[in-house]
């Protein structure tokens, strides 16, 4: 496996509405060493969740990340090919989001709550899952980057776009 490099705002490949993957493509060992370097990149950058764009790659493979438990060794990872999202509420939540293609920069996004996604599996299997809160907004978040959309494209407003340094000393309660 290996780490990957990831695209930072201003390349191409992050505004590319990326392609849709043929599931006998992802039977082959070169999708699936993809879907294993994208896990272990993801990893390395302390991520909770990566699209195959930011890694210059324009398929539709997105990785979701699930915090099973309070931390982060118990992160389940779900690859997920072809995704779509529905809605399945009407509620929104606004809340901070990073991404590792801008690096060191937060800000505050309106996501649904509440949504269904449906998507192959790594293996080509049809999978169906509700998602909500947390776990739904990274997976909201890493679909839209399928779409080449970055999380400042979707922000009302720029007030709260800050860096990581300032989002901590000022925007925390910690």
């Amino acid at each position: 496996m290996s780490i990957l490099k990831v695209a930072l705002m201003g390349h191409p490949a992050l505004r590319q509405v990326a392609r849709k993957v043929d599931p006998a493509e992802i039977k082959t060992s070169v999708f699936q060493k993809l879907v294993d370097d994208m896990i272990e990149t993801m990893r390395e950058y302390d991520g909770i969740g990566l699209a195959a764009p930011q890694v210059h790659e324009s398929v539709r493979l997105a990785l979701i990340g699930i915090q099973d438990g309070g931390d982060d060794r118990t992160l389940r990872i779900l690859p997920v090919v072809n995704p779509v999202v529905k809605p399945t509420g009407k509620s929104t939540a606004e809340d901070w989001e990073g991404c590792l293609s801008l690096p060191r920069l937060r800000g505050r996004v309106v996501r649904l709550d509440k949504i269904s996604v449906k998507a192959l599996d790594r293996r080509g299997n049809r999978v169906e899952f509700d998602l909500e809160g947390y776990p739904a907004r990274v997976a909201q978040h890493e679909i839209d980057h399928l779409d080449g959309v970055l999380f400042v494209d979707r922000m009302k407003s720029f007030e709260t776009l800050c860096f990581l340094d300032e989002y901590s000393k000022y925007w925390t309660d910690d």
